[in-house]
């Protein structure tokens, strides 16, 4: 699911990048011109509607080649490519801080005591700056048989963190995990 959604931004990036028809590119015989400011100027043979764009110092693009006629706009076209990269870039950065939200703990039925403060103490910081933690124990072999011991190392976590989280979700039994969902205390 987290790469599926990467790969449609990628999307989005490549159709910001990919390059639209400009100024002498644009084969129509006629174009619907759209100004600089949005105000249609109505439907233009090529020739004038070049001579416009440049008299305005602007670019004519090509915004829409299946209408009749074809439409074209007349604007800077490096702003409006530099504008949709922007505009990209910022899609995927939201999308990788909105996945960066949780983060998971395994922890194991056998856990020992220092290895499970060190993760409660991690997981106390990554709670403080406001994420959620998932904490999950795998089960092994003939552990699957005391999934109660499992349980009982999650509600051990959650109590030492029940300062600065509440749980979101109980312990849950999926297949071979055990997950717990604990959200920061809002202050």
């Amino acid at each position: 699911m987290l790469l599926a959604s990467f790969f449609d931004n990628l999307e989005v990036f490549r159709i910001a990048n990919k390059d639209m028809f400009i100024n002498e590119q644009i084969r129509a015989k006629e174009v619907m011109v759209i100004g600089p400011n949005g105000e249609q100027l109505g439907v233009k043979p090529i020739k004038d509607a070049l001579t416009l764009a440049n008299f305005a110092g602007f670019d004519l693009v090509l915004m829409n080649s299946n209408g009749n006629p074809p439409v074209c706009k007349i604007m800077d076209y490096n702003k409006f490519k530099y504008e949709n990269k922007k505009r990209a870039k910022e899609n995927i950065k939201k999308q990788r801080e909105a996945n960066l939200e949780m983060k998971e703990y395994r922890l194991s039925v056998n856990i020992d005591i220092h290895d499970f403060n060190t993760r409660v103490n991690n997981a106390k910081k990554y709670l403080e700056k406001g994420h959620k933690v998932k904490a999950s124990v795998r089960f092994k072999g003939r552990e699957m048989a005391h999934t109660d011991l499992g349980e009982d190392v999650l509600v051990r976590f959650s109590k030492s963190l029940e300062d600065v989280a509440t749980i979101e979700q109980k312990p849950n039994l999926e297949g071979r995990f055990m997950t717990m969902i604990l959200m920061p205390i809002k202050k």
